[in-house]
């Protein structure tokens, strides 16, 4: 790719979202991703590659976008790698407006997409034609380069209490972790992050989206709030113990951004590095 291609491609938006996300009243997350994919009439894909019930699952979203006014939605159906190198189901991914990765596991997610002309067809959505590319619970984890993959939220941030798998890339240096405060998942994105100081973690509550704009903007919306937790400067004794141990971590930072909050690039001061991870991670098709 020459640097002028390069040059006439634009990024496009993401939404990270907690899961559980209003699909019967007011809908203002699916609202927000139909607005950032072009539309009621740009075409929209469903991902159900994460989900065991990949057919429930899409009857339950094309019933929540039809309401909403969709005409052009499809159902990409992946439950293999072999149906992830098909070439019209890349094409497909890759000109639509907007594309939806549903819940279920993350892993399963991976193991089907990742490294495929699939995953690739979404990055190059994304980084290309400025498509809407949009992540609910398991599907939200996936989005980053980094995910987390197990781990139990119940208890301390014990030593490998949860573990990290590769995602799909499109965010880089952050880690998310979905359904946040519902599930009491503080202590597991904190073992995380303290373990992996160089990325910032982001849980994110159920019926909340963390969106990042082609703008050079970053919002929260819905109905909870997105906890950053930066362990960059921690002081700790991790390297001294062994795992199922509880780590002393003093100097962790915390960051807790309700809804309705909106920052720019040029923002200064301690959340100005989750800002710019977001938004000037490096995508590749």
């Amino acid at each position: 790719m020459s640097p002028l291609d390069r040059l006439a491609k634009r990024p496009g938006s993401l939404m990270i979202i907690g899961g559980a996300e209003d699909r019967t009243d007011d809908k203002e997350v699916l609202r927000t991703f139909i607005e950032l994919a072009g539309g009621r009439d740009a075409p929209l894909a469903i991902v159900t590659a994460a989900s065991e019930i990949p057919d429930k699952v899409w009857g339950m979203y094309r019933e929540a976008l039809s309401d909403l006014g969709v005409t052009a939605l499809s159902h990409v159906r992946i439950e293999s790698r072999q149906a992830a190198e098909n070439e019209a189901l890349a094409q497909q991914l890759q000109a639509a407006g907007g594309i939806f990765l549903t819940g279920g596991d993350q892993q399963r997610l991976l193991e089907r997409i990742g490294g495929t002309r699939a995953g690739a067809a979404i990055r190059a959505a994304y980084s290309g034609h400025g498509a809407c590319v949009a992540g609910t619970s398991a599907g939200a984890s996936g989005l980053c380069t980094h995910m987390i993959t197990e781990g139990q939220a119940d208890g301390a941030p014990e030593i490998d209490g949860a573990r990290l798998a590769d995602g799909l890339g499109l965010v880089s240096r952050v880690v998310v972790d979905q359904h946040f405060s519902q599930r009491h998942r503080i202590n597991r994105l904190l073992g995380i992050v303290a373990q992996h100081p160089f990325l910032l973690g982001a849980g994110i509550d159920e019926d909340t989206a963390l969106v990042v704009h082609g703008d050079r903007s970053i919002e929260v919306l819905g109905n909870g709030s997105v906890t950053i937790v930066d362990c960059r400067c921690v002081q700790s004794n991790i390297a001294a113990l062994s795992a199922g141990e509880v780590p002393r971590l003093l100097n962790v930072c915390l960051h807790l951004l309700p809804s309705g909050s909106r920052f720019t690039a040029d923002m200064q001061g301690p959340l100005a590095d989750f800002i710019h991870f977001l938004l000037d991670s490096t995508v590749e098709p």
